[in-house]
């Protein structure tokens, strides 16, 4: 069956304003040029969309002497660390439009601090990434480590020196975020669409998390409900968080937008790279939308039982179990991660990871809407017209996100896959002929709230009570 939204308001989120994009600026290959007197060009303004592909692009132009990057999210501008006095790398920089900062440490020795954490501190319940706006690895360790894993993980950051790694202690515990809310079913899991794609051979489908993908190879937009989507291809630990499920029936019009709820979405352009600094926003079938900003990349994330999962993005944004696999954006437009896990809830706080949607696309040979061709996967995100591309028009939303948003969102199965199954026409608000999205009326209030997922699932319980839904 054909799954369609029925008609919504777009949603306007404040920061998201129309500023000159960044990213499509080209890289001078004779940067260096900029001599005699004349006055170094001015920071450009950017978009947080734009930031991180802004910063990939700078990153190859400087080689070795890049040591990471981060966003400015009040002053609109991305900031690159430098290593060394080279004036010419410095000016390179700037004439793409950014701010140059020097800074002792090279992103070669964080990386070698990070092996060492590896090889010498692989505990359950601790995690580390590069943030560079201190120049640093912030190591965080849950509630769980204690004594001689505690005292293990600090020895080990105080041998790589204060000025390399910093720890601090996390009130909440790591763990994946599978389970409650009412989003996508598969067997006794529950957990969030992500972002609907088009398949490496133009079907429609949707990403979600990978520790959903291998807890069950069917999903249904209901519990109980029929399967609308099957797993092709899902990793966990090891090289990712991401799964890629396609539509069982070809004919499934899966949207490029986000359900916010309240009948607003946010139309998804294109996919982009995170970078710290920058403001996100998240949205998961138990708590619904929540934001903050990305607090460091190439995150390690020991979830315990073995489970260790390499190169996650790391935020400051809250979530809950049942949240696994939804969407984490930005104002305009642009797709950033998958919902992985982390500690803490929505009312104390804490960290929350998620696999980047740039890395789980390139896995699994999917797109976002058009892809991001054409004018860029920064410019789709300004919102200016090149937004919708890949939101608008038929097949290009074929694949992304409406689900995204719907991506988990409430509307059971978010909308693609939600759309996926709330009976075309009423799956979207969770109201449907009678719930059918809004999880059969599970977790959702049934009446238009499922999006919230504040049903008798919002603890991340599923009905038989077990938690974490695996």
């Amino acid at each position: 069956m054909s799954h369609k939204r029925i008609p919504k308001r777009k949603i306007v989120f404040a920061g998201g304003g129309a500023v000159a994009v960044a990213a499509a600026a080209i890289l001078l290959p004779n940067a260096n040029a900029s001599q005699g007197g004349e006055p170094e060009p001015a920071p450009k303004r950017v978009t947080a969309a734009a930031a991180g592909d802004l910063s990939s692009q700078i990153a190859a132009q400087l080689g070795d002497a890049f040591a990471g990057s981060y966003y400015d999210s009040a002053k609109q501008q991305i900031v690159i660390n430098v290593v060394g006095d080279n004036n010419k790398v410095a000016l390179r920089a700037k004439q793409a439009g950014a701010v140059v900062r020097n800074v002792k440490n090279s992103t070669a020795q964080l990386k070698a601090a990070s092996q060492t954490l590896k090889a010498q501190a692989t505990i359950p319940g601790t995690a580390w990434s590069v943030d560079p706006r201190t120049n640093q690895i912030q190591v965080t360790a849950d509630r769980t480590v204690n004594g001689a894993e505690w005292n293990q993980i600090e020895s080990t950051v105080k041998s790589l020196g204060s000025d390399v790694a910093r720890i601090k202690r996390s009130a909440g515990e790591l763990k994946p975020l599978a389970a409650g809310g009412d989003a996508i079913f598969g067997g006794g899991a529950r957990c969030s669409l992500g972002f609907n794609v088009v398949t490496a051979d133009g079907a429609p489908g949707f990403l979600t998390a990978g520790h959903c993908g291998v807890a069950a190879a069917e999903w249904a937009d209901a519990q109980n409900g029929q399967p609308i989507a099957t797993i092709q291809d899902a990793t966990f630990a090891g090289g990712g968080d991401f799964a890629l499920a396609a539509y069982d029936d070809p004919a499934t019009e899966a949207l490029s937008t986000v359900d916010t709820g309240d009948g607003q979405i946010v139309e998804i352009a294109a996919a982009a790279e995170a970078a710290v600094g920058q403001e996100v926003i998240r949205m998961g079938s138990t708590t619904g939308l929540a934001d903050g900003s990305v607090t460091g990349l190439d995150a390690t994330v020991n979830y315990g039982n073995g489970d260790i999962v390499n190169g996650l993005i790391q935020t400051n944004v809250c979530a809950e179990p049942g949240d696994s696999g939804g969407p984490l954006f930005t104002a305009d437009g642009g797709a950033i991660g998958l919902t992985s896990g982390g500690s803490g809830d929505c009312t104390v706080g804490g960290e929350t990871f998620f696999q980047p949607v740039t890395t789980a696309l390139e896995a699994v040979g999917a797109q976002i809407g058009d892809g991001g061709a054409g004018d860029g996967a920064a410019d789709a995100g300004a919102g200016d017209g090149a937004a919708d591309a890949g939101a608008g028009d038929g097949a290009a939303d074929a694949g992304a996100g409406d689900g995204a948003a719907d991506a988990g969102a409430g509307d059971g199965a978010g909308d693609g896959a939600a759309d996926a199954g709330a009976g075309d026409g009423a799956a979207d608000a969770g109201a449907g002929d009678g719930a059918g999205d809004a999880g059969a009326g599970d977790a959702g209030n049934g009446n238009g709230n499922g999006n919230h997922g504040n049903g008798n699932n919002n603890n991340g319980y599923n009905n038989n009570g077990s938690r974490n839904g695996h």
